[in-house]
Parts: structure tokens; C-alpha cells; sequence
């Protein structure tokens, strides 16, 4: 099944539009997750608004958001109020300018969408505007409400479609200086500076994404195996901590020798490990549910 779309509207070039679509690079739908429980019945639990001075539950018709005006006066505003705020970069991308990628610094990109055409009638003005884009490895700014905030964003091409990232503003964004100033008054042994360069070198490689294992997300499907049959649930040692007091010089010598090692290891490495299945929900006995076809 595709994925629902985050936002529909269209992309501008000038006078040229098209209809176009966002989807959701990210998905969490794999990853493990928890309900709250009562403790004593083995039953889901629900949050729920109560009156702050009342102490009583609200139906959910009573709730109202309200913009606070002084101490203690609000300004009730309705749902549909905010529905009816609408500007032009709540339906449309107007690429109002553009950057080469490479003049983006990383610390501004926030959240990836995919873009592509919403109908057949968009496809060929979306490829046209991207075919153009690819050919002066340019990508346009534009802005963007998602989620009731207006955002500036990045469109770039990639593969038969587009990317959109929404950007950071730069009052959100603090500085590296911020968090890394006295590293320039630092004296340089030029002799540790190559030892840091042949570690880097000897573990160069290729970004390869299907690499990646969420380790702590199996040690997680392990635990909920463990408890489903019954078994005491596995106790990790805590990770040691690095000594605070080191001689980089030999630390360096000694992670080249290691790598040295570890290079002859992985000649002879059996393939990686696949993660973890998740257990079955239906076939797992919780606790609780044990304990209530005991009382059964």
C-alpha cells in the first residue's frame, strides 16, 4: 500500500505548475513499541484532559485551544479558525530561487520528503522542472506549511523524482563556534596528526546504508523473546568507561596495531548477522494476561 501523502499542492516554476505530492522518506512502522498498562488488571490505559481547578474529565467537544492574552485570560480560538489561515505556501512550492547543493551547510537541513507528480496531467512539467534542475546542478528554495508551521525548504532532483528537506531558520541553529571554541589555541604534534590519518585511512570505506543495524532495537526483540518463553530477561555489563588519563601518542600507535589485527579478522568473518525477528504479539503470554485466565 502506498504511503499516505504529508502534503498535496503544487510546484511553481515561474508560470509553469504542477500538481505535485509529498510522502515520508522515514517510516517507524518496524520499530518496537510499548503500551502503557495497568499494573493490576493487565488492561491499556488512556489519557484524558481534566479541568485544572475543576479536577473533571473533559469530553473531547469541550476542548478548545486558547491563546494566552494575560495572566489567567485567554483567547479561545476554534479549530476551524485555524483551518481557514491559509497563504500561498500552504498549497503551492514556489521556487523563488536557487543554490548550488553544495552551498547548504548540513546543521540547516532538517526532515527529507519525497516529491513527485500527483497526476499523469503533472508528469511531463515535474520532469521538465527537474531535467532542468539536473542540467545547471542547481536546487531551488521554496517555502512550505507543514504541520501549521511555514518552513523554508530545499528541492533538489534525485532519482525519477524530487527530494524536498525542510530547512532549519538560523535563529533556531547555533553555531559551531558556539560549542567548540579554544579548539584553535590547541599545539599540534604533526607526527600524532599522521598517526590520525593512517587510522583514518586504513577504515575508509564506502557508505553502505544496508550495513546499519539498530542494535539496540534487537536487544530490545531479544528481551521480549526472552520474556515471552518464560526465560529471565538477558542483563548486558555496562560499557566500560574510557580512562581519562591517556598518552595519545601510544593510543594511536596502538589503534593502528589493532586495525592490523582486526584486518586479518575480517578475512575469515562469517557474514553479518540479520537483525532480530520481532516476536509474534499474538503468540506472546504478558504477565498479565497470564495472571487473568489464572483468575479465570
Amino acid at each position: 500500500m502506498a504511503p499516505r501523502p504529508a502534503w498535496r499542492g503544487y510546484l511553481k516554476l515561474s508560470l509553469v505548475t504542477c500538481a505535485v505530492e509529498l510522502s515520508n522518506v522515514v517510516t517507524h512502522s518496524e520499530k518496537v513499541s510499548f503500551r502503557i498498562l495497568n499494573r493490576a488488571t493487565g488492561n491499556t490505559v488512556r489519557r484524558q484532559y481534566v479541568d485544572a481547578d475543576t479536577g473533571k474529565p473533559l469530553s473531547e467537544k469541550d476542548e478548545v485551544k486558547g491563546y494566552e492574552t494575560g495572566q489567567d485570560e485567554y483567547l479561545l480560538i476554534e479549530e476551524e479558525d485555524i483551518e481557514a489561515v491559509q497563504i500561498e505556501s500552504s498549497h503551492t512550492l514556489n521556487l523563488e530561487g536557487f543554490v548550488a547543493r553544495r552551498d547548504i551547510e548540513q546543521i540547516y537541513l532538517d526532515t527529507p520528503y519525497y516529491v513527485a507528480p500527483a497526476d499523469k496531467v503533472s508528469e511531463e512539467a515535474f520532469t521538465v522542472i527537474r531535467e532542468a534542475l539536473v542540467k545547471k546542478k542547481m536546487a531551488g528554495l521554496a517555502r512550505i506549511v507543514l504541520y501549521r508551521r511555514e518552513r523554508p525548504a530545499l528541492i533538489e532532483p534525485f532519482g525519477k523524482g524530487m527530494l524536498l528537506t525542510t530547512l532549519r531558520y538560523d535563529t533556531t541553529v547555533r553555531q559551531a563556534e558556539d560549542v567548540a571554541d579554544g579548539t584553535e589555541k590547541v599545539k599540534l604534534d604533526e607526527e600524532m596528526v599522521e598517526l590520525a590519518e593512517r587510522v583514518i585511512e586504513r577504515r575508509k570505506g564506502k557508505l553502505d546504508p544496508d550495513t546499519f543495524e539498530d542494535r539496540y532495537e534487537n536487544a530490545l526483540l531479544e528481551l521480549i523473546k526472552s520474556k515471552q518463553a518464560g526465560r529471565k530477561a538477558p542483563r548486558a555489563k555496562p560499557a566500560q568507561k574510557p580512562s581519562n588519563v591517556v598518552n595519545l601518542f601510544d593510543a594511536l600507535k596502538k589503534s593502528l596495531s589493532d586495525d592490523s589485527g582486526k584486518e586479518e579478522k575480517d578475512k575469515a568473518k562469517p557474514p553479518v548477522r540479520k537483525p532480530a525477528k520481532r516476536p509474534a504479539s499474538a503468540k506472546g503470554k504478558t504477565r498479565s494476561q497470564t495472571a487473568r485466565r489464572k483468575r479465570a
